[in-house]
């Protein structure tokens, strides 16, 4: 099947009670149960319209593969009280819950991304279980999570997806981490004859940011993904995040008849509400 179209979620932190979970309650290892926030309710809207909406929307109705850019569970880390249950078997059956309809969905192929091992464990054992579970598709080592993927769509376009970049905690240099990811993919290709990639995708951060640069092969793009966390406790500590209103949602990759692009559905919530003095 050739497929033009390649849809990026990332950093959904299942098990989390700021990260992605479907309507409640939820039933954990003990019996008891969770019922999301008014929040997650809301984040899990945003993901219902992402996949019914927004994607059949931009992928034009055809065919799609579906990457699931690292850290799709929370884990247990930086001693954080914020999960739902340190349980991982919880957490695990949280993340199988939202993906395993969405694999279902991509008929181009579903694959996962490694990410953090403070949230997915050493080597992330965790979540290679998790893709082991869902049927991701495997690499050539049999590994059912990888921590990078190239993607080759419309026999034409070549796209590189690993989980981690460089951050900042400020906005004014936001831009440099993604523009040297690239930079270096270009000389990286050079010094050892292969092909540069069309299309960087990174993730991580939770924030969009998108750059352009012009190449012999036409313009070369790196990203970075959006996520499905809200602020954590962590945020607040972080110059330039402590401000920032979290952003919510996914990437399409596509290629275009005349290029290969990229297109964000970023969401937010507002602010917190003004006190009347």
């Amino acid at each position: 099947m050739q497929v033009n179209n390649l849809v990026v979620i990332a950093d959904l932190h299942a098990g989390c009670r700021l990260g992605l979970c479907p309507s409640g309650p939820i039933n954990l290892d003990d019996g008891g149960t969770y019922t999301p926030s008014r929040a997650q309710a809301v984040t899990w809207e945003w993901w219902n319209e992402f996949w019914n909406d927004w994607v059949p929307d931009v992928t034009r109705g055809e065919p799609f593969a579906v990457v699931v850019n690292g850290d799709a569970v929370d884990g247990r880390h930086h001693g954080a009280v914020t999960q739902i249950s340190q349980n991982l078997s919880d957490q695990a059956r949280i993340a199988k819950m939202i993906l395993a309809p969405v694999r279902d969905r991509a008929a181009g192929g579903f694959y996962m991304i490694r990410g953090t091992e403070a949230h997915v464990g050493p080597s992330a054992e965790n979540e290679e279980n998790l893709a082991r579970e869902l049927g991701a598709i495997p690499n050539e080592e049999g590994q059912y999570s990888r921590h990078e993927a190239w993607f080759r769509l419309r026999d034409k376009y070549l796209v590189h997806c690993a989980h981690h970049i460089g951050t900042t905690g400020s906005m004014h240099y936001e831009s440099t981490a993604p523009m040297k990811e690239l930079t270096e993919a270009y000389i990286e290709s050079a010094r050892w004859n292969n092909e540069p990639p069309d299309v960087v995708v990174r993730s991580h951060r939770h924030r969009v940011i998108e750059d352009r640069a012009l190449t012999y092969k036409g313009f070369a793009t790196v990203c970075v993904t959006p996520g499905w966390q809200l602020k954590t406790p962590f945020a607040y500590r972080i110059a330039g995040a402590r401000q920032a209103l979290p952003q919510i949602g996914g990437t399409l990759v596509r290629a275009g008849d005349e290029d290969c692009y990229t297109r964000h559905f970023v969401k937010t919530l507002a602010r917190t509400e003004e006190a009347k003095l």
